[in-house]
């Protein structure tokens, strides 16, 4: 593949930008993504800084930061009452210092989170293979269960043995997934 922008030397640079669900790919060769800066704003070097990705993710440029810090008069800084780490340190850094951390700035983490979560704001992470089995079995349970509840409420009692047999018998293979695997 040969560099888009001089179309000369072959493209040993990809980029790929995904900006509200549209895909732009670039593909460049090293001097042209040096000249053009993206990405590659360390002192013309080649190399990739967390603190561009955590700028992006933030959606701050951290030129754009610095500047607009030195322009604007002080004003109150949010800081950690725990740990005494302030926002601009934590978009520098890309950790908190504390647990406290997430309370302290929870106001300013919703639109850095729904940007990093496609939108949603709370992560259910993912279910380790090895115990996942009574996991999924323990929630389906639970489901069923609201299900049984709301039957019942609703006189519909024979919908309501229907769940009612169908927990019984996934409760007993929870407890054979749990009885089996203690020993």
């Amino acid at each position: 593949m040969i560099c888009e922008e001089c179309n000369e030397r072959p493209a040993t640079m990809h980029f790929t930008k995904i900006i509200n669900g549209k895909k732009t790919e670039v593909h460049m060769c090293e001097r042209c993504a040096q000249e053009k800066g993206e990405m590659f704003m360390l002192n013309g070097g080649p190399g990739f800084s967390i603190n561009n990705l955590l700028a992006g993710l933030f959606n701050i440029d951290p030129g754009f930061q610095q500047a607009k810090a030195n322009a604007l008069p002080k004003t109150e800084v949010l800081r950690c009452i725990r740990c005494n780490l302030t926002f601009s340190q934590f978009v520098h850094i890309g950790k908190f210092g504390c647990a406290e951390c997430y309370e302290t700035f929870k106001d300013h983490l919703d639109p850095i989170l729904k940007r990093v979560h496609s939108g949603n704001t709370s992560h259910h992470g993912k279910i380790p293979k090895r115990i996942g089995g009574s996991i999924h079995i323990k929630k389906q349970i639970k489901d069923l269960k609201q299900q049984l509840k709301q039957f019942i409420e609703h006189e519909e009692f024979e919908k309501a043995a229907e769940i009612r047999d169908q927990v019984r018998s996934l409760e007993k293979g929870a407890d054979n997934v749990e009885g089996g695997g203690q020993q």
